[in-house]
């Protein structure tokens, strides 16, 4: 089966979707590919919802080299790296050390992207009619403790000088949350320009309608590999093969076994984040709120809230860690959540490059392109992504730099 004009989209994620929208609506024939509908596998489905434009920059940094440890499960942190993993992420741990002296210009190729997150997602949203799926209310990040005020000051301070803009939460909704907890003191910090969607599925799945009403198409298939056949590429999968002209790679983990036997190498390691859902519960702020303290995130969403938490460093199919869930529904209770959480909870891996900068761009010498690795901040990119790959396809000089994304600073597969 030939379809030599057809770009092909690996992955109906948030990444993929936002790819496919953005080519449709130029008029490119567009087909969108996955083992499962828009949003359902993968990371997109389980995202916290979060538009984070303070997120400027990367993880990597010289301080966390010489004080991760503080973060560990076992000293009650977000970060679970067992020991057995860490042979085996030699390389990858060593790429991040290095990438942590480069954090200066990383965040300068990345903050580009992140500081126009919140108005680019409004723009999209209205464009395809659903703006209900947005609230710009920014988010809050607090702290309980004596010392919680100096350290909120001091990161508004450096914050400032990013340009990250942050003012004082009002004494109404401080006090609320200090009640709620029990705490004896509490302060934080608003964060205005950040945002949020009610429902991450239905973001997913309202681009990728929209990428459809413009004339996309989309087909369930396990694609395996991709083999290059003269100028055009095979898709191989349990079907029979399909050339198309080119081909976008947005598939999560499994875009590293997609890009390599093409020449591109992509070290992507897996982080799983964890989150519980509590429904009914009213929200104390109509906006995402980081609890600073219990490394926890919670964000209102239609008709719940969505509590997540930990970095995972664990395979993808791994078994879930219940005492991480259970940690996760004490947390949300001692902060003062009343309704009881969902028995139910979700599990998934973020891909994550070793620098913290996402992988996009154009194989050299073949129509491969990539949308690849966004760490926590997939969602927050998504449609920033999609104007990118919308002018990388059509050779235009992309409206962002993109020269730090190119996967060609991880050397050949």
């Amino acid at each position: 089966m030939t379809q030599q004009d057809t770009i092909a989209v690996i992955g109906a994620g948030v990444v993929g979707s936002a790819v496919s929208l953005a080519l449709a609506r130029e008029g490119r024939r567009v087909l969108l590919l996955d083992r499962s509908p828009p949003g359902i596998a993968g990371a997109s489905f389980g995202n916290v919802g979060h538009i984070a434009a303070e997120l400027v920059e990367p993880l990597p940094s010289v301080k966390l080299l010489f004080s991760f440890w503080r973060l560990l499960t076992r000293f009650g942190g977000p970060l679970d790296l067992p020991a057995g993993q860490v042979l085996g992420m030699l390389p990858w741990i060593a790429r991040f050390a290095r990438a942590a002296f480069q954090r200066a210009e990383h965040t300068t190729a990345l903050s580009r992207l992140v500081l126009q997150s919140a108005p680019l997602w409004e723009c999209w949203l209205k464009e395809i009619g659903r703006p209900e799926l947005l609230r710009r209310h920014g988010h809050y990040e607090v702290g309980f403790g004596a010392n919680s005020a100096v350290l909120q000051r001091a990161q508004g301070e450096t914050l400032a000088k990013l340009g990250i803009n942050t003012q004082p939460v009002p004494p109404a909704q401080l006090q609320a949350l200090k009640t709620a907890a029990g705490a004896a003191q509490v302060s934080g910090l608003w964060f205005p320009d950040s945002a949020h969607v009610i429902d991450p599925l239905g973001a997913v799945q309202a681009f990728a309608q929209a990428a459809l009403d413009r004339g996309a198409e989309f087909k369930l298939l396990n694609v395996r590999s991709l083999a290059m056949r003269g100028h055009h590429i095979d898709i191989l999968s349990e079907a029979p093969p399909m050339a198309v002209g080119a081909v976008v790679v947005c598939a999560g983990m499994g875009s590293s076994d997609l890009l390599a036997p093409l020449g591109l190498r992509a070290p992507l390691q897996p982080v799983r984040g964890y989150h519980i859902e509590i429904p009914g519960e009213v929200p104390f702020i109509d906006a995402p709120i980081i609890y600073s303290d219990q490394h926890v995130l919670v964000t209102p969403m239609a008709g719940r809230l969505r509590a997540s938490s930990y970095m995972e460093f664990a395979a993808v199919n791994a078994p879930a860690d219940s005492r991480k869930v259970d940690a996760l529904k004490r947390k949300v209770r001692t902060l003062g959540y009343t309704q009881e959480p969902k028995s139910g909870s979700w599990v998934g891996a973020r891909p994550i490059l070793p620098d913290y900068l996402p992988g996009i761009g154009r194989a050299p010498d073949a129509p491969l392109y990539y949308a690849v690795g966004h760490q926590h901040i997939g969602l927050t990119l998504a449609p920033m992504t999609g104007d990118l790959m919308a002018d990388v396809v059509a050779g235009r000089a992309p409206r962002q730099p993109i020269a730090a994304f190119d996967l060609g600073r991880f050397g050949a597969p």
